[in-house]
């Protein structure tokens, strides 16, 4: 198990100490996305009327909606990968059948090939013969 990352990122102006099994690169990755969304709504006209709470509100509610947009993404991503993954196994399915049946034609060819060549042998014995009885 890894051990445990501690590190010192700033959110809204407060320095903050965050520790967590995550890369300390992470960590300041989920500050910066904080200081972003708290930009975003201190641009808005009307953000800092609001109480406290309401901003905490706010930002929660836009989090959780990011999340779940982004939730839904994923899903829809891996439904997507799922079903190239069966059209996949599908065209790999197509591919061993017409091998297959590749195979077996060129073994068929072959095979008529031996069998035009045992013929055609076959004749020239029996044109030879007949020519023979002829001379007689």
């Amino acid at each position: 198990m890894s051990s445990k990352n501690k590190t010192q990122v700033i959110i809204a102006g407060k320095i903050y100490t965050l520790s967590g099994y995550e890369s300390e690169e992470y960590l300041q990755r989920v500050a910066t996305y904080l200081n972003a969304k708290l930009s975003e709504f201190r641009n808005m006209d009307g953000y800092n009327r609001l109480s406290p709470d309401m901003r905490g509100i706010l930002m929660n509610l836009n989090i959780a909606d990011d999340y779940f947009k982004t939730k839904k993404k994923v899903e829809e991503l891996e439904q997507e990968i799922s079903e190239r993954d069966r059209e996949i196994y599908e065209l790999k399915h197509e591919l061993i059948t017409s091998q297959i049946r590749l195979e077996n034609a060129e073994k068929e060819a072959a095979s008529l090939r031996e069998r035009a060549a045992e013929d055609q042998k076959m004749m020239i014995q029996m044109e030879t013969q007949l020519a023979g009885m002829n001379k007689h």
